[in-house]
């Protein structure tokens, strides 16, 4: 008896039957009521799917632990298994616009998976190698085997249906994947883990099945309600199995993580317990620096200061010096400039005498055109004396014209004194010549040349005084110039001496900034120094932390072990097993009754047996041997603080 299920359409919903079991009685086939027409059609939907997805996967428990728990493709609860589930997760989907046609299949919601679960990377991966799957349909297929043999099918579904805003791209608002059905479909999927499978996707064709539930598998007989006791019986001996086994597989996820935990609590603590050795060798260095510092600060301070007072010193000295130089300087300056100002007078009288002189011999001309004038009749003769007094006028004008350059050229005045004193004694022999020729001239001639010898003989006289005078004039200006150039040699150290000074100071400037900048970074330093101790102590409090957080995880990790011990229930003895006593290896007799440890699981004598202690499986004080009651008291005082 089959039924097509997904051939309804939206509108007829509400005629649909669920058949769904009688937990109280077993029967099987009982219509739903007709009140659900008044629902929604969707939750309708869900329900139905809901209740098929029970049967479903009731149905293949039950057969699968009757017919040896190994099933292969070719099982019908099996194939009726995968087709519900395909119905459930095509419940809502949407339609997806391709190039060609209109798409809708369960693969891309499925392929969603692997990037939510990486271990799905896998089955994802061998789906798409598969060389006969050419339809999305027959992807999500073999998938759907592949996670049933993984046993992983409710843990990838759950972390599908945790992202519900991603499952939103696929399914509609009111799809079984984003209802509470989805999340009740995934917890029943849990229990397939007790199934073992072994089915072969490679030569079966997924793409063309036909997905449709029978019903037929379903419906109850009388033989089948004559076995419900063995099947309820085995039912709660399987759950019981699987939860144990789900305990046992979360103490051990537990274990692990604990483990890690430790692991990296203890690369933690090497890492900090590194760090803080680092931290006090830079410490003590910083320490040492600094003291080296100090002491280096005191000796540049020592040295500054004596400098500073040797520098002080030398500079007063050289300041008094420097002051009695300038007033020696000075009253030397002021003499200086008193000769001049006399020797510019004895210049302007030495011109004025030249005027005097000037103006004599312009006397003579006059006289000597009268005394032509009377010797008109000697032209002859004298006119080699004109030429003469011709010549000596040019002397005179020449001479004049040195006279009035002599600052110039003294050298000169020489010269022409000697030509002078050769044009004199020329004139003479030529008066002398004239004294004979001329008998009648011969007084005024000798009144002439007595006077032009007066006149020489003053002029000869005058020019040695000034020669006299110019010599010692140029002793004073060679002396003037050597003290001179000594007060500007002096004046040149003096200068270069304040400049060494200068530079000296610059230079202490520049160490009194430096000594104030090592102060800053001094200072600076000792901040960094209470810094790090500061978080030498919280590292010290962070670390003491850590140690008794890690003494409390490695005591509940032991408490765990020791939990996990006493449930997976490893050692414990038969009473045919032990004829001896495991301590005191005593027989056991009438007299000598046999003991279980609730901790080991050994047996014992009442001698070696007879305490009493609470475990972490019983709360209640339960009997156990004296090894085990020494480690636990021992284990029960270093848990105390």
């Amino acid at each position: 008896m089959t039924f097509q299920v997904w051939g309804w359409r939206r509108e007829d919903a509400p005629q649909v039957l669920a058949w769904v079991p009688d937990a109280v009685g077993g029967r099987a086939g009982v219509p739903m009521r007709r009140s659900l027409a008044t629902k929604d059609p969707t939750a309708v939907e869900r329900a139905n799917l809901l209740n098929m997805a029970k049967l479903s996967i009731k149905g293949l428990i039950e057969s699968a632990l009757s017919f040896g728990r190994t099933l292969d493709s070719d099982y019908p609860p099996l194939q009726q298994f995968f087709v519900v589930m395909e119905h459930c997760l095509k419940h809502g989907l949407k339609v997806r616009k391709s190039f060609l046609s209109y798409n809708k299949t369960i693969w891309g919601p499925l392929e969603l998976v692997e990037k939510l679960y990486p271990e799905a990377e896998e089955i994802g991966a061998s789906v798409r190698d598969l060389p006969g799957l050419k339809t999305p349909l027959g992807r999500a297929r073999a998938w759907l085997r592949l996670a049933l043999m993984q046993k992983k099918m409710a843990d990838y579904l759950r972390c599908l249906i945790i992202q519900r805003d991603l499952l939103s791209e696929f399914y509609e608002y009111h799809a079984l994947m984003m209802e509470e059905e989805g999340a009740v479909i995934v917890g029943l999927l849990v229990g397939l883990n007790v199934i073992d499978a072994n089915l072969c996707v490679k030569g079966e064709d997924l793409d063309s099945q036909v997905g449709v539930i029978d019903f037929s598998m379903y419906l109850k007989n009388e033989e089948d309600i004559g076995n419900k006791e063995r099947n309820v019986q085995i039912a709660a001996i399987l759950d019981q199995k699987n939860y144990v086994e789900e305990l046992n597989r979360q103490l051990n996820s537990t274990v692990s993580s604990l483990h890690s935990r430790v692991d990296s609590l203890e690369k933690s603590n090497t890492k900090l317990i590194e760090e803080l050795a680092i931290a006090k060798n830079n410490i003590i260095k910083l320490q040492e620096e600094n003291h080296q510092l100090r002491s280096e600060n005191k000796l540049i301070l020592m040295k500054t200061q004596q400098h500073l007072e040797v520098t002080k010193v030398d500079v007063e000295t050289e300041l008094q010096t420097y002051k009695h130089s300038r007033q020696g300087l000075d009253e030397m300056y002021n003499e200086a400039r008193r000769q001049l100002r006399d020797e510019s007078q004895l210049r302007q009288d030495v011109e004025n005498e030249l005027a005097v002189q000037v103006s004599m011999k312009h006397e003579i001309e006059l006289a000597m055109k009268l005394l032509e004038k009377d010797i008109h009749e000697k032209q002859d003769t004298l006119i080699g004396l004109r030429q003469q007094l011709e010549e000596v006028k040019a002397i005179n004008i020449e001479m004049y014209q040195k006279l009035q350059g002599s600052e110039d050229g003294l050298k000169e005045k020489n010269e022409i004194i000697a030509r002078l004193e050769e044009k004199t004694n020329k004139i003479t022999a030529a008066m002398r010549q004239l004294e004979q020729r001329l008998q009648q001239a011969e007084k005024a001639q000798m009144e002439a040349e007595d006077e032009d010898e007066k006149y020489l003989q003053e002029c000869l006289s005058k020019s040695d005084s000034l020669q006299k005078q110019i010599s010692q004039k140029e002793k004073q200006l060679v002396q003037l110039e050597t003290d001179l150039k000594i007060e500007k040699e002096w004046r040149q150290t003096l200068q270069e001496d304040l400049q060494k000074e200068k530079d000296a100071l610059s230079h202490l400037r520049n160490e009194t900034q430096q000594i104030i900048s090592l102060k800053k970074e001094f200072l600076n330093l000792q901040d960094e120094n209470q810094q790090l101790k500061k978080i030498y102590h919280e590292q010290e409090q962070a670390l003491q932390e850590l140690g008794n957080k890690l003494s409390e995880s490695k005591l509940k990790i032991e408490d765990i072990k020791e939990a996990n011990k006493a449930l997976q229930g490893l050692v414990w003895l038969k009473d045919k097993e032990a004829t001896h006593c495991k301590l005191c290896e005593k027989e056991f007799s009438l007299s000598k009754r046999k003991h279980h440890c609730r901790n080991c699981g050994e047996i014992f004598c009442n001698a070696c047996s007879d305490n009493e202690l609470p475990l972490p499986s019983s709360p209640k004080p339960v009997r156990v041997c004296d090894s085990c009651h020494a480690l636990l008291i021992q284990r029960c005082s270093s848990n105390l603080p």
